[in-house]
């Protein structure tokens, strides 16, 4: 009894704890797409930047890199916010086994969109949760299949010219003008092919006492 009345009253002290002192929410990502994600949930986070290498490492595939670079950005943020929860994500999209990252320039842009147009391209999207305090970590990986219509060249460099997507991987911003590219958008999150896959952070921020309702 003595053991259980001890229990409950810890439980109580660490409730009254989270509510008066949280503990910090920190997306390691400069990205204004995630920003505006997770700004949805209504909760407070600062934003950190990571400054990790995307390149992918030979033999790896999409979504182990996806996945690597999400708890390297995460990890990489550690040092300066010790005591936070920390958020880390990265989008790796295939197209016939052949990796896309971000585009950057408009040549490189218009390149992608050439490629891409007419097929299905796989956009994997990973998550990583990180307490800084007691290293704990999850980690969640979410595809979305995108299926692109056969535009004309003039409709690439229209498009470009209107949106310049040249920091979104695979040159298309779906939440944008992108979608007119788009034929049929298939996965469990369209948060993901944003850049965020919030369903599956939600219950990553409930498993360690942070309920969003």
């Amino acid at each position: 009894m003595i053991y259980i009345l001890a229990y409950s009253v810890k439980r109580c002290i660490d409730a009254l704890r989270n509510i008066l002192d949280p503990q910090p929410l920190v997306l390691a990502s400069t990205s204004i797409y995630r920003s505006e994600l997770l700004a949805t949930l209504k909760i407070p986070f600062r934003v950190a930047a990571p400054n990790v290498d995307e390149t992918p490492l030979p033999g790896e595939d999409a979504p182990q890199t996806a996945l690597r670079l999400s708890q390297l950005k995460a990890q990489a943020v550690t040092k300066e916010h010790r005591n936070a929860l920390i958020i880390g994500s990265d989008q790796v999209a295939l197209l016939e086994g052949v990796q896309l990252g971000k585009p950057l320039t408009h040549d490189n842009a218009v390149l992608q969109l050439k490629a891409m147009r007419g097929k299905t391209v796989a956009f994997h999207t990973a998550l990583t949760l990180l307490n800084a305090v007691d290293g704990t970590m999850q980690s969640d990986l979410v595809e979305t299949q995108v299926s692109f219509r056969p535009i004309s060249d003039d409709e690439i460099e229209r498009y470009l010219k209107k949106e310049q997507p040249y920091h979104c991987a695979g040159s298309a911003k779906s939440e944008g003008l992108g979608i007119a590219l788009i034929s049929r958008i298939q996965g469990d999150d369209p948060n993901a092919l944003i850049g965020l896959p919030l369903i599956s952070l939600v219950s990553m921020l409930r498993k360690q006492g942070i309920a969003i309702l």
